[in-house]
């Protein structure tokens, strides 16, 4: 089980959903802390390390499409 673990799932107009990549992207390519919103004024702040695991994931079933994009890294140093 995770120290700390944060989930939400919600409805997304395609905007919203923009805000959250353009963060995601925005400290990639900065090297820096990301602050994505959550809902309710809230936020969860990240810091993204130089180097990452990265998996992309499309499944297609039926009339339903799921894109999952996954990062993972280590909190104790910059691999």
């Amino acid at each position: 089980m995770p120290d700390i673990s944060f989930e939400r799932k919600r409805s997304l107009s395609r905007q919203e959903a923009a805000v959250w990549l353009k963060a995601l992207a925005k400290g990639f390519a900065d090297g820096d802390e990301v602050k994505l919103p959550v809902g309710g004024g809230g936020v969860v702040t990240l810091r993204i390390p130089e180097h990452v695991e990265a998996e992309f994931e499309v499944d297609v079933s039926g009339d339903e499409v799921e894109v999952e994009l996954e990062f993972t890294w280590s909190l104790t140093a910059d691999e």
